[in-house]
């Protein structure tokens, strides 16, 4: 196992009503920036049911933090946010406000030119102190200290990272999430489902029980996952659904082993050029990678095909397999994995090795070792 620090200082209020309780855990005296994305939190009643469980505190909105959150729109929220004096914020929405959020919170305090915290990951010194309401499960935002921002103006999409931005709490009511569309439903599944493999599925690395932990939330959003889109009424899956995805990325089952993420940079460059949902892109590039990958990860795919998906046989064919199974639970959720199916150009082969290269992106992988050439075969398996 590889040595670490773990912390995640996130206080999970879980379960039905569990709104309700924010006011215990925002101060009586602060001024709350209240952010969302579209106007479904407000038609559903959370937006109220929040402002019901603050009672004397000064609340303002701001809303159409978008998928992909912008750049421009942030610095909007960031603007007001200043003007207005906030001190706390209050993340109403699924991981694109969630991380919007984050930023703006390192952004209102930061000396100096605000991209600069994502183009040169300038150190983020102070934040304001953040709280969410999810709606949205999928990124595990809700309880780490990552956010992923797009740029309009330059189609980039980039990631920072500080511990100054860790959510004080987070708020997950399942019932929250009983009117999701099921295409938002389905990319969630497929979002916290390869958070899990880019922790899990690399090399082997003496840590049996971060593998166990990462085994039991594949096959929970396998067996679960499903459940959320047959019966959307029902919060059981929901709930489990919930949990999955903030576990899948609070930093405990990446804890002391090596983590690939080449498939995540692969895929913010397809939705930056693109616009497709991040999940999906996420579906595309998975099976491809993994194909492409199969020697590097020759163990971990074994060891997955077995356990996950209780494959058996000679090696080569349970991994065949164990990446057969994965591209078709993806497409079983009625998400594409294939660049042609999502109705996406070919002369992505080309264009997103060239976007990786021009931000300096071009050793992924948990060994570094995935470069332009490689990219490029990637996705033209993925054709």
């Amino acid at each position: 196992m590889l040595d670490f620090a773990y912390v995640n200082p996130t206080k999970i209020l879980f379960g039905a009503g569990c709104i309700a309780k924010l006011g215990k855990e925002i101060p009586a005296d602060a001024h709350v920036l209240v952010t969302y994305g579209g106007g479904s939190a407000e038609r559903n009643g959370t937006l109220a049911e929040v402002e019901a469980a603050l009672p004397g505190r000064r609340i303002s909105r701001f809303g159409g933090i978008e998928p992909n959150p912008t750049y421009e729109t942030l610095m909007r929220a960031v603007e007001q946010a200043r003007r207005d004096g906030v001190d706390f914020l209050l993340a109403v929405g699924g991981g694109s406000v969630i991380d919007g959020t984050k930023f703006i919170a390192a952004a209102i305090p930061f000396e100096g030119e605000p991209w600069d915290i994502l183009a040169r990951q300038a150190r983020v010194t102070r934040a304001v102190p953040l709280g969410v309401v999810l709606t949205l499960p999928a990124t595990g935002s809700e309880s780490n200290a990552f956010a992923v921002i797009s740029r309009a103006a330059t189609q980039d999409k980039l990631a920072f990272s500080t511990p100054k931005v860790f959510p004080r709490v987070a708020a997950l009511d399942p019932a929250r999430t009983l009117s999701l569309p099921e295409r938002q439903v389905a990319n969630g599944i497929v979002d916290a489902f390869v958070h899990v493999i880019e922790q899990y599925l690399t090399y082997p690395a003496e840590a049996p029980l971060q593998d166990r932990l990462a085994e039991g939330i594949l096959l929970t959003l396998i067996e679960e996952g499903p459940k959320t889109l047959a019966d959307p009424t029902a919060p059981g899956p929901r709930g489990s659904l919930m949990w999955c995805a903030t576990l899948g990325l609070n930093g405990l089952i990446g804890a002391g082993v090596p983590q690939d993420w080449a498939t995540h940079l692969i895929g913010h460059e397809i939705t930056a050029l693109t616009g497709l949902d991040h999940g999906r892109t996420l579906a595309i590039v998975l099976p491809a990678l993994l194909d492409v990958r199969r020697e590097a990860k020759r163990a971990k795919l074994i060891q997955f095909g077995k356990r996950v998906w209780g494959l058996s046989g000679d090696d080569d064919s349970v991994i065949d397999q164990a990446i057969a199974r994965t591209r078709a639970f993806f497409e079983s959720l009625g998400v594409a994995t294939r660049l042609s199916a999502a109705g996406l150009a070919p002369d992505l082969v080309e264009r997103i090795p060239e976007r990786l290269t021009a931000h300096g992106l071009t050793a992924l992988g948990e060994r570094q070792d995935i470069g332009p050439d490689t990219v490029a075969e990637i996705l033209r398996r993925a054709l």
